[in-house]
């Protein structure tokens, strides 16, 4: 499959790095979630003033909307170290006891994609995050023991982009939730404006708007198209980002005003050609389209509920009239 522009999911290796300079440092330079942040912020202070590890913290909510960012910032303001690594990366509950002896008191671990821990990964978690404990055996048959080993205190935060696929005994064991909503495009002006200001690049008002308004709500991808919308300023604008410019690379490379790609339309226009605007089942769309079911829930489908798109029903997904609007496709009630 062709790599989206607009995949949240997608971040390699150069874009990480560019994107890590761009993150905020402490709380108060965090654009947008201000109830997460407020919240945040008396929950850390509470913690200092006892001495104390901050609590077990969730952060749940679609891809590039700043959870990582967030963790990053979390750990400054407690002035300990952050220990990065992800469910994916940790196969054996062996790799977690390296991790876990290997912090201070006060440390955080932060885990991405933490629903996709193993299941034995994840019930050797427990005992670590209630008592700051881990049990391990040594030797096997007849000579196996357990053995008790005490860890200092630490605060583990996990991220997820699929909540609902957390399990109930680990998602008891956090003490904080935190659930991440789009950006408005108000809060991504300011982001769009920031980045464009630690790369070096002048952009209007009216650029920055029209960045926003496309970025599908993510910071990620706000910074992703003003990259683009960069380069195609330097080779066709002189360097110079206007309005113009940015309407014109944006169209390019196929990132329209609401923010849809090709693969958006073609959901939509699939579910409005083929199965007449719904309602259809997503096993249905996904073979209509020849793409991965899970990329059409993780990534193509948030975003098309978050703009009122779609609709998602108990016999399946509907498109909306406001859909059909957007399209230019003229709509009949049924």
């Amino acid at each position: 499959m062709e790599e989206r522009l607009v995949d949240y999911l997608r971040e390699d290796e150069e874009e990480k790095v560019i994107n890590l300079s761009l993150r905020p440092f402490k709380l108060k330079d965090f654009i947008g979630q201000e109830e997460i942040v407020s919240s945040l912020e008396i929950a850390i202070e509470a913690a200092k003033r006892r001495g104390e590890s901050l609590e077990h913290t969730l952060l749940s909510g679609p891809p590039g909307l700043g959870k990582t960012s967030l963790a990053y910032c979390i750990s400054r303001e407690m002035g300990t170290k952050l220990t990065a690594t992800s469910g994916p990366a940790i196969e054996r509950a062996g790799d977690l006891v390296g991790i876990l002896t290997n912090l201070e008191k006060g440390d955080i671990l932060f885990i991405d994609e933490i629903h996709r821990l193993s299941k034995v990964v994840e019930e050797f978690l427990y005992p670590a995050m209630e008592n700051f404990q881990i049990d391990f055996v040594i030797d096997k048959g007849p000579y196996a023991k357990s053995v008790k080993f005490n860890l200092k205190p630490f605060t583990l935060i996990g991220a997820t982009t699929r909540k609902g696929l957390l399990s109930a005994p680990l998602r008891g064991r956090f003490g904080l939730f935190f659930d991440f909503d789009f950006y408005p495009a108000q809060s991504l002006v300011i982001i769009v404006k920031r980045s464009a200001n630690l790369l070096g690049i002048p952009i209007d008002e009216e650029s920055a708007k029209e960045i926003a308004e496309r970025a599908r709500g993510s910071p990620r991808l706000a910074n992703r198209l003003l990259r683009r919308v960069r380069d195609y300023a330097q080779v066709k604008g002189e360097g110079i980002i206007n309005l113009t410019i940015t309407k014109d690379s944006l169209g390019k490379i196929g990132v329209d005003e609401a923010g849809l790609d090709d693969l958006d339309r073609k959901y939509l226009k699939a579910l409005i050609n083929i199965y007449n605007g719904g309602p259809c089942g997503i096993e249905s769309i996904s073979a209509s389209l020849g793409e991965d079911k899970g990329t059409l829930e993780d990534v193509v489908e948030p975003y098309l509920l978050s703009k009122g798109f779609i609709k998602r029903t108990q016999r399946g997904r509907v498109v909306t009239e406001l859909a059909y609007k957007h399209l230019n496709i003229p709509f009949l009630y049924t």
